[in-house]
């Protein structure tokens, strides 16, 4: 019955420091995500793509996607300045863990088992620049579609952190009915290769 409770002690004990570095890592993404109108601008942009494919009148279609390049703009810009930001947070703070699950002090008990956040989101900025890109050749639905992938990867990045692996990908499936592999094979190569060098595939 004594080793029932002490261990009954333990797990509460341990569930109360996730909990509170868990609150302590969303307080940290949200005081800087909270400068720019970045949630509100991916909302916009991902709107904006079902409804100009949804649109049967061409010329229509046409007047929605020269919108959206305005609001492809401003999201690059923006989350570019989040970026430079975020890369003067601390080390030891922007560490996330490698493990499925959520454990405390991970990143001092584990430390090899962890990625730079501040990298990851400089990957992302990239990923979302070339996203945005006017290519020639390269039809308005193929990049909605990349562009879509590479600002869901990065929301999934953000879960990941403040939470863990699993819980960003049982959000990420129950949003936008997406797992996480079918998310990384989905963003453009370039991104693809250098995510999955950072956080271990």
């Amino acid at each position: 019955m004594e080793i029932l409770i002490l261990l009954a002690l333990i797990a509460f004990g341990a569930y109360l420091i996730k909990s509170r570095e868990q609150r302590h890592r969303v307080a940290l993404l949200g005081s800087h995500l909270g400068n720019y109108q970045i949630e509100k601008l991916m909302e916009n942009l991902t709107q904006g793509y079902l409804r100009a494919l949804g649109e049967n009148d061409n010329e229509r279609r046409e007047q929605i996607w020269r919108l959206l390049r305005t609001t492809e703009m401003q999201l690059c810009e923006q989350f570019s300045r989040f970026t430079a930001d975020f890369v003067k947070v601390p080390a030891e703070e922007a560490r996330v863990s490698q493990l499925p699950v959520a454990v405390p002090y991970a990143n001092v008990l584990f430390p090899s088992a962890t990625f730079d956040l501040r990298k990851a989101f400089v990957i992302h900025a990239m990923g979302i620049s070339a996203a945005a890109d006017e290519r020639a050749g390269r039809s308005y639905k193929d990049k909605a579609f990349t562009m879509s992938a590479e600002l869901f990867l990065m929301q999934h990045t953000c879960h990941w952190f403040c939470k863990s692996k699993v819980v960003a990908s049982a959000r990420m499936l129950a949003r936008h009915q997406t797992a996480y592999a079918q998310l990384v094979a989905s963003v453009a190569p370039a991104t693809r290769e250098a995510y999955t060098a950072l956080v271990g595939g």
